[in-house]
């Protein structure tokens, strides 16, 4: 009888460690994506940048800047809009604060009208989502402390992040070991590629509106 329970015991040991580990000794995708969307939905600040290889269908070629969990932001973008526009934007509270190449901040429309275009604050609250609900994530490998994961992106929370893409997209994660924070996101697309870098994690940043 104590055979058969060691043996019991054991099988249950190596059960699950199995499901928490890879052959390679990596860890299980879903497990990676599960610490990674708890950990993102406690980021109370974060700085991020959007850039593009190629052509994407996307509106939005490049945008840089540091967004707030509660949805204040502050930075620049290029985006087209007839052509191509170069602007920078603060938000604060439900104002929207707008600056273009000549002249300086306008308060130019409300947070639904900024949305319909591209609401960069949304980045912090969507990422979480978009790890919760990605599917058929595989880790490709660690490197310098980074798992490489490889997922099929929901379509809904990403097109928060990555204005102008429809439907659901394959993409590649790139996860902190030691905080399961995301570092980057790389998704193709015809005609290029779209990169979100995610950096500086919870430093102290203050948004005020401008002078109008």
């Amino acid at each position: 009888m104590r055979r058969i329970l060691c043996l019991a015991a054991l099988v249950a040991f190596v059960t699950a460690c199995s499901s928490a580990t890879t052959e390679g000794g990596l860890p299980a995708a879903p497990d990676v994506l599960k610490k990674s969307a708890a950990a993102m939905g406690a980021v109370k600040t974060v700085s991020f940048s959007l850039t593009t290889e190629g052509n994407p269908p996307i509106p939005v070629k490049t945008a840089e800047g540091d967004l707030t969990r509660e949805g204040d932001a502050r930075g620049k973008l290029q985006i087209m809009i007839g052509a191509l526009q170069e602007l920078e934007f603060v938000l604060a509270g439900d104002a929207v604060y707008i600056k273009g190449p000549t002249g300086g901040f306008q308060k130019s429309m409300s947070r639904a009208q900024l949305a319909a275009l591209y609401d960069p604050s949304a980045v912090v609250t969507a990422v979480p989502t978009l790890l919760s609900s990605a599917k058929g994530a595989t880790i490709e490998g660690e490197q310098n402390g980074v798992y490489t994961v490889k997922v099929t992106l929901p379509g809904e929370p990403l097109k928060k992040i990555v204005p102008g893409v429809t439907g659901d997209l394959p993409g590649t994660l790139m996860i902190d070991k030691a905080t399961s924070r995301v570092t980057a996101i790389d998704l193709p697309l015809n005609g290029g590629t779209v990169k979100v870098a995610l950096t500086d994690y919870d430093a102290p940043v203050t948004i005020e509106p401008p002078a109008v």
